[in-house]
């Protein structure tokens, strides 16, 4: 039966490799062709003189790099207590992290807006008032960080409980407690080390999010890197296509990254 579902196989794995590399095919052949000129990499070579690219890119990472921090100081010791102390919460934190999955980005910058729209109204004479006016920076929004860690939630939650469920947390942090180490400590040197892999993936999947958003940070009138891929796409539509192409290749280098990261972390704890 192996043998005759191998063609099938091949077949399956053909149409899916189509799906993927003719759009991206079409992509670059779009990029590099120029009417009456033939073959031009002028869309390539223009991007990092475009005003806005370094910037707009800067922004996204710093914003990437601060939503993987919250997200993960949020999660980590979250999960880690409702493994050992609240199992049965399991299915109720599952469903509170998988919410964002469910509310339309539209409605989810509604509530945003109104927020950020009552706070100023109310709070005029407390302190509270400059926290609204700080996360609201242009030159480093946090409350697209905020935005971004709501919506980061399912991903990082799966990545962490399906990393846990690989190892035997209980035993590890019983084992650490048994040496004369606290609780903090046999969280980072028992139960983080353990869990490399679920970490970066948690982050990777985190870190493709911030820089593909585009609908939060565009209708509350921030320019990262997606919008500014977006306003050049109304001027020079190959600019924007090279910019995207490079994004997706950029993305896959690091996804290849991190499976070899991942794959030399199992095999050095295989042979320890």
């Amino acid at each position: 039966m192996a043998r005759r579902l191998t063609p099938w196989r091949w077949v399956v794995l053909g149409l899916a490799a189509l799906y993927f590399l003719v759009p991206l095919v079409a992509s670059v052949i779009f990029t590099v062709d120029a009417p009456g000129q033939g073959v031009t990499f002028d869309a390539y070579t223009k991007i990092l003189s475009t005003g806005g690219f370094v910037s707009s890119l800067l922004l996204s990472l710093e914003l990437a790099v601060a939503t993987i921090a919250v997200v993960l100081l949020l999660m980590v010791p979250a999960v880690v207590a409702l493994r050992l102390g609240a199992p049965r919460l399991r299915p109720v934190v599952e469903v509170v992290c998988s919410l964002p999955l469910v509310v339309p980005p539209i409605a989810f910058v509604a509530g945003i807006v109104t927020v950020l729209k009552w706070g100023p109204e109310h709070l005029s004479r407390t302190p509270l008032f400059e926290t609204f006016v700080v996360i609201q920076n242009q030159d480093f929004p946090l409350v697209l960080v905020l935005a971004y860690v709501v919506m980061a939630l399912p991903f990082v939650y799966r990545a962490l409980d399906a990393g846990l469920r690989a190892i035997d947390v209980r035993t590890l942090v019983e084992a650490a407690r048994s040496c004369g180490a606290s609780w903090p400590q046999a969280l980072l040197q028992a139960v983080l080390p353990n869990l490399r892999g679920a970490l970066l993936n948690a982050s990777f999947l985190t870190l493709a999010l911030v820089l593909g958003e585009f609908t939060v940070s565009h209708l509350l009138g921030y320019a990262p890197f997606a919008v500014w891929i977006y306003n050049v796409g109304g001027e020079q539509a190959q600019m924007s296509v090279a910019v995207s192409v490079l994004s997706l290749l950029v993305t896959w280098a690091l996804l290849l990254a991190l499976a070899g990261a991942g794959g030399r972390t199992r095999s050095a704890s295989s042979r320890g």
